[in-house]
């Protein structure tokens, strides 16, 4: 079964102060064109989307730069609520990896989770690949900088804005590959799971 686990672009979230994705018609056959053409609009974080170091790094790497192994492969699903502490992220790790080894390199939190600076450190300390979550950021609202710094400085992708209501605990196979866009701080993706192994 395959999971599609982003937002339909044009009526996502808007992480406040960010500009709304935008789409115009610039050709349309109903008037007369040979064809139909849309143009569009958007900041990079807008919906579904990875963050690249340059987003809080002056000199990060762009999302160019970026292996593509880091958004693609095994992830581990889980579900948290509120906070998330060093002892929740640590409980995480080892969880996805008993579960199936290799699963805790690409970490997809469910639900209205916040991840802690001392969560964020625990992560960026096991040298994770990838951590998604259903907020447009991966940490407070209101402060964001802190988080994304410790994840970012340790080449950690954040996958932000991911829809994983319908998708159960456990293991699957994450697509989450960004457009190949030249030294920006972040770029939209399609992300989806495969699911390969739960029953």
């Amino acid at each position: 079964m395959i999971y599609d686990i982003t937002q339909p672009l044009f009526e996502c979230e808007v992480f406040p102060g960010d500009s709304k994705p935008e789409k115009k018609a610039v050709r349309r056959m109903e008037n007369g064109d040979l064809y139909n053409m849309t143009e569009i609009s958007m900041c990079v974080h807008n919906g579904t989307h990875v963050d690249s170091p340059f987003h809080f790094i002056k000199d990060g790497k762009g999302i160019n730069q970026i292996k593509l192994e880091k958004f693609i492969g095994v992830a581990y699903v889980v579900s948290h609520e509120g906070d998330l502490t060093a002892q929740d992220a640590k409980y995480i790790l080892e969880k996805a990896c008993k579960t199936y080894d290799g699963s805790q390199k690409k970490i997809l939190i469910k639900g209205n989770a916040v991840v802690t600076l001392e969560g964020a450190k625990v992560f960026a300390e096991a040298g994770i690949d990838l951590i998604g979550n259903e907020s447009q950021t991966v940490g407070d609202e209101k402060s964001p900088m802190a988080v994304h710094l410790v994840l970012l400085g340790a080449e950690v992708v954040l996958l932000e804005g991911i829809r994983l209501s319908e998708v159960p605990e456990g293991v699957y196979f994450l697509n989450s590959a960004p457009l190949n866009l030249t030294d920006t701080d972040g770029s939209p993706c399609r992300a989806v799971l495969i699911d390969f192994i739960n029953k």
